[in-house]
């Protein structure tokens, strides 16, 4: 693994060994070292060490300075105020760290592998069979993908699981209708579209509704269709799978607009962990976890009440046998956690569900099924705003459809590159429409903390200003354009030139990418991660605007400042990759 030092973990490294040199008893102490304004870095830990060891802070740092290793690293290593270090470091070590970053023969940039990966399961992507999918779905499903690519990128072994709402009693009407209409989804011709595919769902969903309400008779045969599917009556079972396999259609044809690999095998519905429930139940009463109130088996908790101060409990089963959405979760963790051999179960759902997966993981770990070496966590998002900060709705009121938001998006992005483009046939402004139109969503919702409530606002999204996912594209581009342009020039490192203050910054920014990676897959945040490459754009904006690339002073400066703008370019393809957004190389 060709994995390279940042400049920063070196500087750490030669300070700490410094300081342990001065005081013998602070071996393990970290300097606490952090990007300055000041200088290239600055360490702060001298201080608290000072303060232990009862000595003058200023002189400490006085001893430390002189035990520092200058020469290849260090250019300048000054006390500052009342004991903090300022360091900077030397031009050289800035483009050799680069230079060995762009040499990794696994095309990483340098980034090492998580320390000690394991296996998370993560649930993402859960649409609900025989319905639309709507906006709501969207954050799940971004949020989801860029997480899996963060941690699969940093060495986790990630199973995708997509728990697709497929199961209940609303299947008995559905059943019920196809059985005695059984060429309602019937296809005319070989191949059906997702939107062929939804909208015979949709028209069948709403004859079945119409009778349901108006006729007792098929109402009670209804219900007797939800005791077979239950029970796993063949024939039922043969009907509801129907179903299944529209929606499928559907589903798979929205993820491909969403530009993201969502695999059969991964989608394990509801349906999936039905053979569990019996025994999940029978696990957690005989263990005493769940006790019967009412008929019913539920779980209570001492700091769960409802507004009349009475306890709110979760129900596992119901009290005419029936089981809940919990039944299913907690079959599904015992499942991931004993045949997938997880060690960390991430759920990437609406915030509106924390207190059903607290109590839902409260109730695995009381049973023994998460533990110290197992965790569990809700990787909550907030909900999507319309332009007035309101939930998103269309002007009737209605739940914005999925597929027209998308559409929409394309539509936007591509009047944006047609206006742009200059040597882009009507196919290529079409493809380059719907990378630029899908990235711009998956860019506003990932820049936003998945915590937090977002404004969708096209307008915004697709802007060449600020920051959207256009503006780091229209970045890259360039980058690839002036690289295309240089001719005879290649891309050079040359660590004996002196660096300008615009290149100095971009190329310590860029040192940086290992560990924003590594922070936001640790910490399940692509927020991170878009913040780190809004930066990069910007960075590499000012040193394109005050330094002179194919005509900078010496061919030696040229290549230099091409390698600049090669390793640029590679770390936001890299980057926006993470994030599940292509960059095309012309726009």
């Amino acid at each position: 693994m060709a994995s390279v030092t940042s400049l920063s973990d070196s500087v750490q490294q030669r300070l700490a060994s410094a300081l342990s040199a001065t005081l013998p008893e602070a071996a393990d102490a970290d300097p606490l070292l952090r990007r300055s304004d000041r200088a290239d870095f600055q360490a702060n830990g001298i201080l608290a060490l000072a303060k232990k060891a009862k000595a003058n802070p200023r002189e400490l740092a006085a001893q430390v300075v002189s035990r520092v290793e200058t020469g290849d690293l260090f250019k300048e290593v000054e006390v500052s105020g009342p004991g903090f270090l300022n360091i900077t470091v030397t031009d050289e070590a800035i483009t050799r760290n680069l230079a060995a970053r762009t040499a990794d023969p696994e095309g990483r940039l340098g980034v090492p592998y998580a320390d000690a990966p394991g296996t998370t399961v993560i649930d993402y992507a859960q649409p609900n069979v025989a319905k639309e999918m709507h906006v709501g779905h969207l954050r799940s499903a971004v949020i989801g993908d860029s997480v899996v690519k963060l941690l699969e990128f940093t060495g986790e072994t990630v199973v995708r699981r997509h728990h697709i709402g497929d199961w209940g009693t609303q299947f008995g009407m559905l059943i019920q209708y196809l059985d005695e209409h059984p060429h309602e989804l019937d296809h005319k011709a070989s191949e059906v579209t997702g939107e062929e595919a939804m909208s015979n769902l949709d028209r069948l969903y709403k004859a079945a509704r119409q009778l349901f309400d108006s006729d007792e008779e098929f109402k009670t045969r209804s219900r007797r269709r939800v005791v077979d599917l239950q029970a796993g009556d063949p024939h039922t079972l043969a009907v509801w799978q129907k179903f299944v396999d529209e929606s499928k259609i559907y589903f798979f044809s929205v993820f491909e607009k969403l530009d993201m690999d969502i695999r059969d095998a991964d989608i394990i519905g509801e349906s999936g962990y039905n053979d569990m429930l019996a025994e999940t139940c029978r696990l957690l009463e005989e263990s005493g976890v769940a006790v019967r109130s009412e008929g019913a088996l539920c779980v209570f908790f001492d700091d769960i009440k409802g507004p009349d101060g009475n306890p709110v409990p979760l129900i596992v089963q119901k009290s005419d046998g029936g089981y809940g959405y919990a039944a299913t979760d907690l079959s599904a963790i015992r499942d991931r956690v004993f045949n997938l051999k997880a060690h960390s179960l991430l759920y990437v759902v609406d915030a509106r569900q924390a207190l059903h997966f607290r109590m839902v993981f409260d109730t695995a770990r009381r049973a023994g099924w998460l533990n110290e070496d197992v965790q569990a966590a809700q990787l909550a998002f907030g909900t999507v705003l319309g332009k007035d900060g309101k939930p998103f709705k269309t002007r009737e009121g209605e739940t914005v459809r999925l597929v027209d938001l998308l559409d929409e998006a394309i539509e936007r992005a591509s009047a944006v590159v047609r206006e742009k483009a200059q040597d882009l046939s009507e196919e290529e402004i079409a493809e380059r429409g719907a990378q630029v139109g899908i990235g711009a969503v998956k860019y506003a919702d990932l820049s936003t903390s998945a915590s937090r409530d977002y404004k969708f606002d096209l307008d915004q999204m697709v802007s060449l200003n600020g920051d959207t996912s256009v503006y780091l594209q229209y970045a890259f581009a360039r980058i690839r354009s002036i690289l295309r342009k240089a001719g005879e020039a290649r891309p050079a490192a040359h660590p004996e030139l002196e660096l300008t203050a615009p290149e100095r910054a971009l190329g310590l920014h860029l040192d940086q990418f290992a560990e924003t990676v590594a922070e936001a897959a640790r910490e399940y945040a692509p927020h991170k991660l878009t913040a780190y490459l809004y930066q990069l754009a910007s960075l590499y904006t000012s040193f394109y605007d005050k330094c002179p690339v194919l005509k900078a002073e010496t061919p030696e400066q040229v290549e230099n400042r091409l390698f600049l703008c090669e390793v640029t370019a590679r770390t936001l393809h890299e980057g926006m990759a993470l994030l599940g957004i292509r960059t095309p190389e012309r726009l």
